[in-house]
């Protein structure tokens, strides 16, 4: 059987170059924020500093908090019928940054704050033309 077309979530988000999946960001070099998905400015309103930097980010980081998507999300997101419940989580990295993405492989009873998880990439949802959305997501390590 032939595999779907993969289509990016969007561009920029991440990056495959090392073999392994990492988020791309903005780093202010002033004052040491971080922002997902990368921007050409500091969007800290405290810091007056514009010198920016885009850089990955740690492949790894904490489940800060989740919620469970027990209904379907509205379009354009298409669901498969039966719909199973999206675990989402709220994943702090070591850089200070918290970033939300939906857990892989995981159901809502074994989801954890405080567990470690990495950045992985797969199919969010499958178009109704067979096309695959890609985009970050999070597995349990």
């Amino acid at each position: 059987m032939a595999e779907n077309k993969q289509v990016l979530i969007g561009e920029n988000l991440f990056d495959m170059s090392e073999g392994k999946p990492s988020l791309i960001v903005t780093h202010c070099k002033t004052c040491g924020t971080y922002f997902f998905p990368k921007s050409f400015t500091c969007h800290n309103p405290e810091c007056v500093g514009k010198d920016v930097e885009t850089t990955n980010l740690s492949r790894q980081g904490k489940v800060e908090n989740y919620s469970v998507m027990n209904y379907p999300p509205p379009p354009p997101f298409v669901t498969q019928e039966p719909y199973e419940p999206i675990v989402c989580a709220a994943v702090e990295f070591p850089e200070g940054i918290t970033i939300i993405g939906m857990m892989e492989d995981i159901t809502a009873d074994q989801v954890k704050i405080g567990m470690d998880v990495e950045v992985t990439v797969g199919t969010i949802y499958t178009k109704k033309t067979g096309e695959d959305v890609v985009a970050w997501k999070f597995k349990a390590v």
